[in-house]
C-alpha cells in the first residue's frame, strides 16, 4: 500500500483502486472504448460499479471486444447467448441497449466523423474541472449531464438518464470529479 491519498469511493479493494489510479476520469477519445464505457455504465444502473468492474474482462469477452459494428447487428440468437452467459449483467433490457446504442453510435460517427468529437463537442475539447472538496457533495448529475441525455435519448440512445450519462462522463474524463486531496485530482486538471 502506497501513501497517494485517493477518493474514498476506491479504496474497497486493489481492483476499484487501480481502475480509479489509471482509468477513472482519464479522458477518453477511441471510440470503441467510449461505446465499451457507455455499455459498462448502462449495465451499472441498480448495481455498484464494482460488480461491473469484476464483470468487466467478461462484458469484453461477451460483446466482442465492444466492436461496434460487430454489436450493432446482434441478432436474437446472440441476445439468447448473452442472456445464458453468467459473466455478464444477464438483463435482457440492458443488451439489447447494447446492440441499440452501438448502432446510434454508427449514425453519429457518420454525421459527426466519430463519436468522440460529439461527446467532446460538448465541452468544446475541454474537460470540466470541478473543485470537489467533500465526495459525500458529488453530484449525481448535473445541467451537462441533462443535455446530453436529452440529445443521446432525442436521437434513440437507451439507458441514457442524466445520472448514468453522468457517470459516464465522470469516467471518461468529460468531468474531473476526483476530489481535491486526490493526487489524480491534480494530474488530470493540469
Amino acid at each position: 500500500m502506497d501513501n497517494k491519498i485517493r477518493c474514498r469511493w476506491c479504496q474497497t479493494s486493489e481492483k476499484m483502486m487501480h481502475y480509479h489510479d489509471t482509468y477513472w476520469g482519464t479522458p477518453l477519445h477511441d471510440d470503441r472504448e467510449l461505446f465499451a464505457k457507455l455499455v459498462l455504465d448502462l449495465n451499472q444502473a441498480g448495481l455498484s460499479w464494482n460488480t461491473i468492474l469484476n464483470k468487466s474482462e467478461n462484458f469484453y469477452a461477451a460483446f466482442d471486444n465492444f466492436e461496434i459494428a460487430k454489436v450493432a447487428q446482434y441478432d436474437q440468437n446472440k441476445v439468447d447467448d448473452l442472456l445464458q452467459n453468467a459473466g455478464i449483467i444477464r438483463n435482457k433490457l440492458k443488451i439489447n441497449a447494447a446492440i441499440v446504442n452501438a448502432q446510434k453510435v454508427l449514425e453519429i460517427q457518420q454525421e459527426f466523423g466519430s463519436f468522440e468529437s460529439y461527446l467532446w463537442s460538448f465541452v468544446n475539447g475541454k474537460t470540466l474541472q470541478h473543485h470537489i472538496a467533500d465526495e459525500s457533495k458529488t453530484p449525481a448529475s448535473d445541467e451537462l449531464s441533462d443535455k446530453i441525455s436529452r440529445e443521446m435519448k432525442k436521437r434513440g440512445f437507451k439507458f441514457t438518464g442524466t445520472t448514468v450519462i453522468y457517470a459516464y462522463l465522470q469516467a471518461i474524463g468529460i468531468i474531473n470529479d476526483h476530489v481535491v486531496s486526490c493526487f489524480r485530482y491534480k494530474e488530470l486538471s493540469q
